[in-house]
């Protein structure tokens, strides 16, 4: 069944909502078979596919480019694309703008944008003009150097009250779900509980409504830090690495191409 922004917040409470990112069409060819419910053409592609140091240089041509990619697919998930780095934040106009522009240049059917009570009157516009909104509190990559570093969020009483009141306001300004980004568990669970529309959690524990990550963190294919919520369900660069190896011995000693690699 093809899920759609109606389909996800139906799923608070019912079931652990499954989302990963995905930034290419061969990769959402492999997902979506597996009955993903969300997939996300994240704005960490600056750093899992461009080679950015962090989000915040993606452009929404890059992104419109990779969202097309992944649209391509056809996945039955839910295509969600991030709105990068001041594609929304100057001003509603051209927030709506460039919504639509995922909409109907790149295939995407939702969008997500970081922030709470600062982007509550965008989220509503944008959700006025049609167009499904994903929210996303806690640590908020895109506001690195105003909060000082990849850190966890709400760990004193007066952010997480103010992480609560963001996700009060994201839901009554019409998002379908929040993505909640390294929060401590209890105040994932306390926020979980307050609100009829789903979490979706990373970093955030084990009582959000759903769990999202990045797929280079699950599969391995990620050289450096791997932060201490990612699960590496495989380790693909050290098997990439040893089929290189294997492929450069193999051409080195004249091994490769066989006979049954030739053509007559």
């Amino acid at each position: 069944m093809k899920k759609t922004a109606v389909v996800i917040r139906g799923m608070k409470g019912a079931k652990n909502i499954v989302a990963l990112t995905s930034y290419s069409y061969w990769m959402t060819r492999i997902v979506d078979p597996v009955d993903i419910d969300l997939i996300l053409v994240g704005d960490s592609l600056a750093s899992m596919v461009l080679g950015y140091k962090d989000t915040l240089p993606v452009t929404m041509d890059e992104m419109i480019h990779h969202t097309k990619s992944v649209s391509r697919a056809n996945p039955n998930s839910l295509l969600v694309a991030d709105m990068p780095f001041m594609s929304y934040q100057s001003s509603q106009e051209k927030a709506v703008e460039n919504a639509g522009r995922f909409i109907k240049e790149a295939g995407a059917e939702a969008v997500k944008l970081e922030g709470g009570k600062q982007i509550k009157d965008t989220v509503y516009r944008i959700v006025q003009a049609g167009i499904p909104v994903l929210g996303h509190i806690g640590l908020t990559p895109q506001s690195i150097h105003q909060i000082g570093g990849y850190r966890v969020q709400g760990r004193d009483t007066e952010r997480a009250k103010s992480l609560i009141e963001d996700a009060l306001l994201l839901e009554k300004a019409g998002a379908f779900a929040i993505v909640l980004e390294c929060v401590p568990s209890a105040l994932a669970k306390e926020i979980t509980k307050k609100l009829h529309i789903p979490t979706i959690g990373i970093g955030a524990g084990p009582y959000c409504d759903g769990q999202i990550l990045v797929i280079h963190d699950i599969l391995g294919l990620k050289i450096g830090h791997i932060p201490k919520f990612v699960k590496q369900y495989a380790n693909l660069t050290e098997q990439i690495t040893k089929a290189i190896e294997s492929y450069k011995k193999d051409v080195t000693a004249g091994k490769f191409p066989g006979k049954e690699h030739s053509y007559e």
